[in-house]
């Protein structure tokens, strides 16, 4: 296989929604060589998750083949609107392609770059109880700006939340 990225895509062609029946969920196997052929096995099941969306296209997951050449899963949870029947893959490539895309090749905030903004010099406050602000500048992580600090703090709050997120 030549490709990067593999969309599993799960349509409701014709029937009750995700939501609407009593069971839906979305699963992959493991395969070694000599497996290949056989019929289902339970015991190579890897990764199963529900399917319960509101569309009737469901994006359970995408795998991306990176640079090791390793196939690494990325969970979705996307569902699309679709039509009221005869959902098919043709029918979804453009839009498919444009919210995998959309999702897979933004960088998202992870803990390990707010670690790293707290990492350093710094001293990390897990719990601030509101007594004295320190006299020197800080990363303030919280609802709202609290009064006293440093004038050269940075100071996260919903508002600039994003600003976290790398570029």
């Amino acid at each position: 296989m030549r490709g990067t990225f593999v969309v599993p895509q799960v349509n409701i062609f014709a029937g009750e929604g995700f939501e609407e029946v009593e069971e839906s969920f979305f699963g992959f196997m493991l395969r070694d060589d000599e497996q290949q052929g056989r019929p289902f096995e339970p015991r190579t099941v890897r990764m199963k998750s529900d399917l319960r969306g509101a569309g009737r296209v469901a994006l359970p997951l995408v795998f991306r083949r990176g640079d090791d050449g390793r196939w690494r899963a990325k969970w979705l949870h996307l569902y699309l609107r679709g039509i009221s029947s005869a959902n098919r893959v043709e029918e979804n490539q453009v839009s498919v392609s444009k919210v995998v895309r959309a999702v897979v090749e933004r960088d998202h905030l992870t803990v390990r770059h707010l670690a790293d903004l707290m990492s350093g010099d710094a001293t990390v406050v897990e719990l601030w109880d509101g007594g004295p602000v320190p006299d020197e500048p800080v990363l303030y992580i919280g609802l709202e700006r609290p009064e006293g600090l440093h004038p050269d703090s940075r100071v996260v709050t919903p508002e600039n939340l994003r600003d976290l997120i790398p570029a």
